[in-house]
C-alpha cells in the first residue's frame, strides 16, 4: 500500500482540472498518496487525462487536501509531524523563488502558479498551527510562516500599485497574513502585533470589506461563487475577533447570501462559478458554521443541509470543529443593517439588491437579473430570469466550467447559454439595467446593450403566481429571441390559443405562454458541471422591429386567458399591452 504522503512537487493552476473532450471536472483521485494516478486522471465519460497542466492542477487540489487533512487533525491535538515535514518540503520547493510556469496574466506564486492559490492553501496550514502552538514544537514551521507572510504583503502591494485593491485576491491575501502572521507569533510565544496591518489598517480587511462590496453587501463581481470566495476569507481571518467590532458590511454581506437562497436551500450559482462541486460545498458548511457564530439575523441552516447533501465521500465534518471561533456573543438581528429593498408585492415579495431582483411567490422564486456585469467575471445575461422551487432549479443560472477549458467556457459566458434575449445571434456589450418597483410588480430595462435595441422584463406577482412580460423594440428589423433553459424535463404543448410547458422535479411548475413568436425546441447543454447533460431548450422568435412576450407560472395549473391587452388568470386582471 502506498505511503500517505503529501505531494512533494509544486503545484500549478487549478482550473486545468477539466476534460478536454467532455468539459467535465475531473476525477478527485490519488490526493491521499502525494503521487499522481497511473495512467491518467479519470473524468465520469471514462477518459485518461495525463498532461503537464492536468499534473500541475492535480498537484494544487492534493496539496489542498493534505492542508485540510492536517487542519482537520490539529483541532484534535494531531498533525505536527505532518506540519513540520511539510514546512521543510515548503522551504525546499519555494526557494527558486516565485513559480517560473505561471501564465503571464497572473500574479506569480512561489509554491503554486498563483499568489491566491498560495494564500488559500496557506491560510488553513497556518491555521492548524495556530491549534498546535504550546502543545507541539513547532519552530521549524518559522521559516515557513515567515516567508507565508512576506508573500501576502508583497502580494497585496502588487495589487494596490495596479489600483485592483478591491479585487477577491486581497482578501485571500489579508488572510494569510494575518493567519500565518498569528500563527508565527504563537510559535515564538510572543503576543500578536499585525492588527493594523492586516485588519484594522488602510490596507487590511477591515478596509477591503468597504472596497470590495456595495452598500448592499454584494461583492462588486455579482458572483455567488466569488462573494462566497472573499466571504469565507473574511471569516477565517477573524478568529478570536469580537464580532461587533466588524463593519456592518460583513453581515450585508451574509443578507445578500441569504436573499437569493431558497427555501429548500439552493444558493443559485449567479455569474461565474461551479453549478454543483463537492469542495464548494464543504466550503458552504464552513461558512455557515461560522456565520452563525458571527450573527443571529440570518439563518442559512438550509443551505448547510443542502451544502450536506451535495458533498457525498468528500464529507469529513470540518465545520463541526469550527466552535468558538470568536471573542464575542454573536451579533443580534437589533443591528440588522438591512441590506436589501424589501416590498411586499401582492401575494409574494420583493428583494431588490444592486445585481439582482427577487420575486418570491408561494412555491415558486424568480430571479430577475439587472445589474453591472461583474468585469471579468460577469456572464451575458442581462434581463435573464431564473426560477426555482424550494428544492428545485427549473430554469437556473447554469455556472462555469473550469476555466482551463476555453471553449465550454466561453459557451456558459454566453447570452445564448442563459434564459435572456439574444438578438440576430450575437453576444451583447456590457451593460447596466435600471430597476423600477410598485407594489404589485418589479420591471427593468436595458439600452445600448445591442445596437439600436431597447428591452424591458416585467415581473408581476399574484397570489400563487408570476406573470412574466418581455418587450424588445429595434430601430430596425432584427431576429429577437426570447431564450428558455432549463435544467428539468420539459414538455411543450402548442395549443390553438397558447402554449403550455410543464417543467418536472421535486417540485412542478407549470407554464402558460402567448406571444406573436415560432415556438422552437431543441436540445442543448444543461448546467456547466456537466455539460454533456442534454436538456430541451426553448426559443420564441420573432423577425422584426418590435416583439413581446408573456408567460404565467405556477406550481398548480390556472385558468388563463387573455382579452385585448389584459390577462386573467384565475380571476385576477392584469393589464400587459403590446400583443
Amino acid at each position: 500500500m502506498a505511503a500517505l504522503t503529501p505531494p512533494t512537487e509544486r503545484g500549478g493552476w487549478w482550473h486545468e482540472y477539466v476534460c478536454p473532450a467532455h468539459g467535465v471536472e475531473l476525477a478527485h483521485v490519488g490526493f491521499d498518496s502525494g503521487n499522481f494516478p497511473e495512467g491518467g486522471v479519470p473524468c465520469s465519460y471514462g477518459c485518461r487525462v495525463d498532461t503537464p497542466a492536468v499534473r500541475g492542477a492535480w498537484t494544487v487540489l492534493a496539496h489542498h487536501f493534505w492542508a485540510r487533512r492536517i487542519r482537520l487533525l490539529s483541532y484534535d491535538g494531531g498533525g505536527a509531524d505532518l506540519l513540520t515535514s511539510y514546512a521543510r518540503l515548503y522551504v525546499e520547493l519555494t526557494k527558486a523563488g516565485e513559480h517560473e510556469q505561471a501564465q503571464g496574466w497572473m500574479q506569480r506564486g512561489r509554491l503554486f502558479h498563483q499568489a491566491l492559490t498560495d494564500a488559500v492553501w496557506g491560510v488553513p496550514i497556518a491555521h492548524s498551527i495556530l491549534n498546535l502552538a504550546g502543545r507541539a514544537e513547532l519552530g521549524e514551521t518559522l521559516p515557513m510562516l515567515d516567508d507565508m507572510v512576506a508573500g501576502a504583503r508583497r502580494a497585496r502591494d502588487a495589487m494596490v500599485a495596479q489600483d485592483k485593491f478591491s479585487s477577491n485576491y486581497t482578501a485571500w491575501f489579508n488572510a494569510l497574513g494575518t493567519t500565518a502572521s498569528q500563527a508565527g507569533a504563537a510559535v515564538r510565544g510572543e503576543s500578536w502585533s499585525g492588527a493594523e496591518e492586516w485588519l484594522t489598517g488602510e490596507r487590511g480587511q477591515f478596509a477591503h470589506m468597504e472596497a470590495a462590496t456595495g452598500e448592499d453587501g454584494w461583492e462588486w463581481e455579482g458572483s455567488t461563487y466569488y462573494h462566497g470566495f472573499v466571504l469565507r476569507a473574511y471569516l477565517l481571518s477573524l478568529r478570536a475577533v469580537d464580532p461587533s467590532s466588524v463593519p456592518d458590511r460583513l453581515e450585508r454581506m451574509l443578507a445578500a447570501l441569504a436573499s437569493i437562497a431558497t427555501d429548500g436551500g439552493i444558493l443559485p450559482a449567479l455569474h461565474d462559478g461551479p453549478y454543483l462541486r463537492a469542495p464548494l460545498a464543504l466550503e458552504w458548511l464552513e461558512i455557515a458554521s461560522l456565520a452563525r457564530q458571527f450573527t443571529t439575523a440570518y439563518d442559512l441552516s438550509a443551505v448547510a443541509d443542502r451544502a450536506l447533501a451535495e458533498v457525498g465521500p468528500e464529507y469529513d465534518g470540518l465545520e463541526d470543529k469550527l466552535t468558538n471561533w470568536f471573542d464575542g456573543p454573536p451579533r443580534t438581528p437589533a443591528a440588522d443593517p438591512a441590506p436589501v429593498e424589501g416590498g411586499s408585492p401582492a401575494g409574494g415579495s420583493l428583494l431588490v439588491s444592486s445585481f439582482y431582483a427577487v420575486l418570491r411567490v408561494p412555491g415558486l422564486q424568480a430571479i430577475l437579473d439587472h445589474g453591472p456585469h461583474g468585469g471579468s467575471h460577469g456572464h451575458h445575461d442581462k434581463l435573464a430570469l431564473y426560477l426555482y422551487g424550494a428544492k428545485t432549479p427549473w430554469q437556473p443560472d447554469p455556472g462555469q466550467v473550469p476555466y482551463g477549458h476555453a471553449e465550454w467556457r466561453a459557451h456558459y459566458k454566453s447570452a445564448a447559454a442563459h434564459p435572456t434575449i439574444r438578438i440576430d445571434g450575437l453576444e451583447p456589450a456590457e451593460a447596466t439595467g435600471r430597476l423600477t418597483s410598485d407594489a404589485e410588480s418589479v420591471t427593468a430595462t436595458v439600452d445600448g446593450w445591442y445596437d439600436g435595441v431597447r428591452a424591458t422584463r416585467k415581473l408581476i406577482s399574484g397570489n400563487s403566481y408570476l406573470v412574466d412580460v418581455v418587450r424588445v423594440t429595434a430601430d430596425r428589423e432584427r431576429e429577437i429571441v426570447l431564450q428558455f433553459r432549463p435544467d428539468v424535463d420539459l414538455t411543450v404543448e402548442v395549443g390553438p390559443d397558447a402554449v403550455r410547458t410543464t417543467w418536472a422535479g421535486d417540485e412542478t411548475l407549470y407554464g402558460y405562454h402567448l406571444a406573436d413568436a415560432v415556438p422552437v425546441t431543441r436540445p442543448g447543454p444543461g448546467p456547466a458541471d456537466d455539460p454533456q447533460r442534454t436538456r430541451t431548450w426553448l426559443d420564441w422568435t420573432v423577425v422584426g422591429a418590435t416583439a413581446t412576450y408573456c408567460s404565467v407560472y405556477s406550481t398548480t395549473p390556472l385558468d388563463v386567458r387573455l382579452v385585448g391587452d389584459v390577462i386573467t388568470v384565475d380571476g385576477n386582471d392584469h393589464a400587459i399591452g403590446g400583443l
